[in-house]
């Protein structure tokens, strides 16, 4: 899989919506495009959380509408990356697009199994910063409720399952070699959490990126392997049954000392909890 920032070489890891190669761009394009490289074909059931974006009337039904990933918290609540719902990457803001859905319970993005649920309201997290990739999420109500067995648990600041060598597995449709190679079917792929002082090293600032620990984690193998890539974005990387990252950004897919970034959940968390004098509300695309 792999993620784009950005991931473009440094571009955010959501499809285009021609789905052709996307050429060198800035940030906010490559969060756009990422996808699972050297993982493995898997079954929903083994991480049932994972939900296909889908809009058929803009990117078309040879994937099924698909062009992000996301991931089910609570029965109407779906976390996905901020950039997919760019009006770059849809055309239009997500709010006024009818056929906005999250595909559920499939495995085969043109099976038949599980459901296509309608999204009901799309809010985008008020800080995010596109040209920093920081704060790189969303949330998008459910027009209706998923089962209980779908939903995974969000793990808080100082879970231990945040800890550097971590095995943890991120799953998606995006693209499996890191040259347009897209999935059809689920993929998984396990990566080990990496030190923030390592992920510091790999993204100090400049073209690559800039990595920041408050509200990034990055995961994958110090030698390369196994990473998301572009159609992944927003897509779940779960350690010890608890949600610690969701797909956002990096340089390439799989490469050497180039490991994948993450927006860290317990960031998430810390933005969505109720403030004094009421609850954070997050800003809604209109």
């Amino acid at each position: 899989m792999r993620r784009s920032v950005v991931r473009t070489l440094i571009r955010p890891l959501a499809m285009a919506a021609t789905m052709t190669a996307i050429p060198l761009m800035g940030a906010a394009q490559a969060a756009a495009d990422s996808v699972v490289v050297g993982g493995f074909p898997i079954d929903v059931s083994a991480a049932p959380w994972t939900v296909a974006l889908s809009s058929r009337a803009r990117f078309g039904g040879t994937r099924a509408g698909q062009f992000c990933g996301g991931v089910a918290v609570t029965r109407t609540t779906v976390l996905t990356a901020a950039h997919c719902l760019a009006e770059e990457v849809l055309g239009a803001p997500p709010n006024q697009m009818p056929d906005l859905k999250v595909i559920t319970g499939r495995t085969d993005l043109l099976g038949t199994e599980g459901a296509e649920i309608a999204v009901q309201d799309a809010r985008v997290n008020p800080r995010y910063d596109a040209a920093a990739n920081s704060g790189d999420f969303a949330v998008l109500t459910l027009a209706e409720p998923l089962p209980q067995s779908a939903v995974v648990a969000m793990a808080p600041a100082g879970d231990p399952a945040y800890r550097a060598g971590t095995e943890a597995l991120v799953s998606g449709w995006g693209d499996t070699t890191g040259g347009g190679a897209y999935a059809r079917g689920l993929h998984g792929a396990r990566v080990h959490v990496l030190g923030d002082d390592l992920c510091a090293r790999a993204y100090p600032g400049g073209p690559e990126g800039t990595f920041r620990a408050d509200s990034m984690l990055c995961a994958g193998e110090t030698a390369g392997g196994p990473d998301a890539c572009q159609g992944d974005s927003g897509g779940p990387l779960v350690a010890s049954g608890r949600l610690i990252g969701l797909v956002s950004w990096g340089s390439g897919c799989g490469r050497p000392g180039s490991p994948g970034v993450y927006t860290r959940v317990s960031d998430v968390l810390r933005t969505l909890k109720p403030a004094a004098g009421g609850p954070q509300r997050l800003h809604r695309k209109t």
